[in-house]
């Protein structure tokens, strides 16, 4: 898997831009605010669908334009697919799957799986359930289709249910209408909680491995998904207490004026060697872990595909010591990746990796 190239219209800093990419490893250089990051959330769009850098796709329009564009050629495997993303400024955004139009971009599925690894990625550990959660969806969204189609239709009762207990204090007796939003959400949000669920075993059960290798088995990593809604092997059976804490919890509900339960509240605890990493971590700590579980995705869609994904690090480099660099170095040599950097010093412990390099200046390439 890996893209072949990448053409952009008026897309941040860039006015025009046609790349092609090398297979194997991709080097930006420059000083910051020139356009390094641009060059990977643009693949990362083309993957996705969605910026890592912002939900507003009109702050991904050159400040001077109205419109902007992404296309970009990938290889997965045995066949190709051209993506193309048109995004304007009033309008909502236009993907393109090798000139078929989609209806909306909560139907793409290009295939390109892609794995980014910057700075802000502390907000993992750093930030609130929020995050985590949205790391989660992301993550199942690229391996398993059907996931985000469930994240949607969940979203979209849960907005329905929110909006009918806002108003309910007018409408008197709402308990037909609520029953039938919560027979839904039970239906939904348990598929959603026992497929997190799931991912989470799995990626800690390639986690331990790839933390063990960086830290010389000195710590103990472990993620572990934690759910308002009991976990049970049994799936019809999960579901109906899901649905009878729901009606429990109704009159919490009205008076909150939001759903209080399901997989909207759910968050993932993170332990280094069983205290929490976010409290009792160091920086180093959590740098570490958090490069560890980006590379353990790496592994588990390796692992889920049968093809590795490409990867994206953006200005990471800096932020690691010696140790980890080389430990990096090593895990990307089996797939294609896209690295961003200040200084060209960096390029020195990779002399035997396949690369081509390219320097930035105000969104110019040479």
């Amino acid at each position: 898997m890996y893209v072949k190239n990448i053409r952009l219209i008026n897309f941040r800093n860039y006015y025009s831009l046609n790349i092609k990419l090398n297979q194997k490893t991709n080097v930006f250089i420059g000083k910051n605010a020139q356009g390094k990051t641009n060059l990977l959330e643009a693949i990362y769009i083309c993957g996705t669908g969605k910026s890592f850098r912002t939900n507003r796709d009109k702050e991904i329009i050159n400040f001077n334009k109205n419109e902007a564009y992404v296309g970009s050629e990938i290889n997965i495997g045995k066949y190709e697919k051209f993506i193309e993303i048109k995004l304007e400024k009033d309008k909502a955004k236009r993907i393109r799957v090798n000139k078929t139009e989609l209806k909306s971009h909560k139907e793409l599925y290009s295939g390109l799986n892609v794995v980014v690894f910057s700075p802000e990625d502390l907000k993992l550990v750093k930030g609130g359930p929020s995050e985590r959660r949205n790391f989660l969806d992301t993550e199942i969204s690229q391996i398993k289709p059907v996931y985000n189609f469930n994240i949607n239709r969940y979203n979209k009762v849960l907005f329905q249910r929110n909006n009918l207990l806002r108003t309910s204090k007018f409408q008197g007796n709402i308990s037909n209408i609520l029953e039938i939003f919560d027979l839904q959400l039970a239906n939904i949000g348990t598929d959603i909680i026992l497929e997190r669920d799931r991912y989470i075993k799995e990626l800690s059960s390639i986690l331990e491995t790839t933390h063990n290798n960086i830290t010389s088995s000195k710590e103990k990593l472990e993620l572990k998904y934690l759910s308002n809604i009991e976990i049970l092997d049994d799936k019809t059976e999960m579901e109906k207490k899901y649905l009878d804490k729901l009606k429990k919890n109704t009159k919490n509900d009205i008076e909150s004026s939001s759903t209080q339960l399901g997989p909207h509240r759910d968050d993932i605890s993170i332990n280094i060697n069983n205290k929490d990493l976010k409290t009792y971590g160091s920086q180093g700590q959590q740098r570490t872990a958090v490069l560890s579980i980006k590379l353990s995705e790496v592994e588990l869609i390796k692992k889920q595909r049968g093809v590795y994904p490409v990867l994206l690090l953006d200005d990471v480099f800096s932020e690691l010591d010696e140790e980890r660099r080389k430990y990096l170095i090593r895990s990307f040599k089996n797939m294609q990746t896209l690295i961003t950097a200040t200084d060209a010093i960096d390029l020195k412990e990779m002399d035997n990796v396949e690369k081509s390099v390219y320097y930035i200046d105000n969104g110019q390439l040479s």
